[in-house]
């Protein structure tokens, strides 16, 4: 008997899956990858659709976690029009492959948050756009030394422990990421707290030596924001934050992830080398991509700052102050692999399954595995989005591919 809706088979084409690339077919329906050997000996059904991938490789969707806009659309700012700008990039995302990511706030007003939070909804993707996973806010519990972009004025304290959080963001349901300094009083506590609503706890835009960051870690925190930027810079007698990477005095069985920007701006190819030869199963690419992304050079906007586009590079109005990317995420896979000599698989692990893991939805996101949700891409040898799938369907296609109706099939 046949089970469920429409079956799709997708065959010529190398899939990763288990930490490797194999040749074989990927099957989909109701939007889930399906375990052929079933349908082979249990339905004994032939499939509706074959589409022809032309031996190019089929990866899981990319996963973006730091991304404060994109496409002349900044989260912190447009509060007028935030569903539309949440549209906009969450539509524009699917051309790179991006299948689900967080919407990232800088530091900003309390009324900004209260404003903007209710209304970035957690929801799932398709032909409108990339899934979102939920908010996350980056400030303004930060260091005033390591603010970057970050307004100095919007920075606070947890003055009044969790309390201060709830005042500055009002309801917390859509947070799923929380960037803070682990250094500010009463960080221990709020760390806990965060943890229990099952937000997850990131640290940066920080001065903390290593004792602080290991300290946040006990406490829950599991993630590094932006690694080498906005933090101490390593040193031999105490590497602060980076320290994380190597440290003794992580819980058994707990890993720590880290955020890096690989645009070949934020961080030099010897320091993702670094990071990558370090600690590779805690690696994540993020883009922490701006309103530019998508744009010409000139003047925009990005929370509270003006900031300029010049020669590729987005800087505070005016500075030399890096204040984000403009990389989209195939860029960062593509130079992340080259800057590192790593594997094909690493590279788009690194994309794929290790932000999943980050958010813990690597059950259903960020992996191909018989029963995880069919959102996936097709890359050709040099790593170029050829096609982006959510739920088994095509969003966004840059070449025709094969599709051919399988009308000798017979539903038994």
């Amino acid at each position: 008997m046949s089970q469920g809706g429409v079956l799709k088979r997708f065959c010529n084409c190398r899939i990763l899956r288990d930490g490797r690339i194999e040749t074989e077919d990927l099957w989909v329906r109701d939007g889930k990858i399906v375990n052929p050997e079933k349908i082979f000996y249990d339905e004994k059904i032939t499939p509706d659709v074959r589409i022809d991938c032309g031996g190019n490789l089929i990866s899981p969707g990319y996963i973006d976690v730091q991304i404060n806009g994109g496409f002349g659309i900044d989260f912190s700012y447009n509060v007028d029009k935030v569903e539309e700008g949440i549209d906009k990039v969450a539509k524009g995302l699917l051309e790179y492959g991006v299948t689900s990511f967080c919407p990232t706030l800088v530091t900003s007003p309390r009324e900004i948050y209260h404003q903007i939070l209710p209304r970035i909804k957690k929801r799932n993707g398709g032909s409108h756009g990339a899934a979102i996973l939920g908010v996350h806010v980056e400030g303004p519990f930060i260091s005033p030394s390591k603010k970057g972009a970050h307004p100095e004025c919007f920075i606070r304290k947890f003055d009044q422990g969790f309390k201060s959080v709830i005042d500055t963001y009002g309801d917390l349901d859509n947070v799923c990421m929380f960037t803070l300094a682990p250094e500010i009083s009463n960080a221990a506590s709020v760390i806990e707290e965060l943890c229990r609503r099952n937000i997850k706890v990131s640290l940066g835009h920080s001065v903390a030596n290593l004792r602080e960051g290991e300290q946040a870690v006990k406490h829950g925190a599991s993630f590094i924001t932006h690694l080498f930027n906005a933090m101490l810079p390593f040193h031999h007698r105490d590497p602060g934050l980076v320290g994380l990477l190597t440290s003794d005095q992580i819980p058994l069985g707990r890993i720590v992830h880290f955020g890096i920007i690989s645009d070949g701006i934020h961080t030099h190819p010897a320091a993702l080398r670094i990071a990558h030869k370090t600690h590779p199963e805690g690696l994540v690419l993020v883009t922490d991509a701006i309103s530019a992304l998508g744009l010409e050079e000139g003047i925009h906007k990005l929370g509270q700052f003006e900031i300029e586009i010049r020669k590729g590079s987005a800087y505070i109005a005016g500075t030399d102050t890096l204040c984000g990317s403009m990389a989209e995420m195939p860029k960062c896979v593509r130079y992340f692999k080259e800057a590192t000599g790593c594997s094909i698989v690493e590279a788009l692990e690194a994309a794929t399954l290790h932000p999943a893991r980050v958010l813990d939805i690597d059950s259903h996101k960020g992996t191909l595995n018989f029963g995880a949700d069919a959102d996936f891409i097709l890359l050709d040898e040099k790593l170029e989005v050829l096609s982006t799938w959510i739920s088994g369907e095509c969003v966004h296609e840059k070449t025709i591919g094969a599709i051919e109706n399988n009308s000798t099939c017979e539903r038994k």
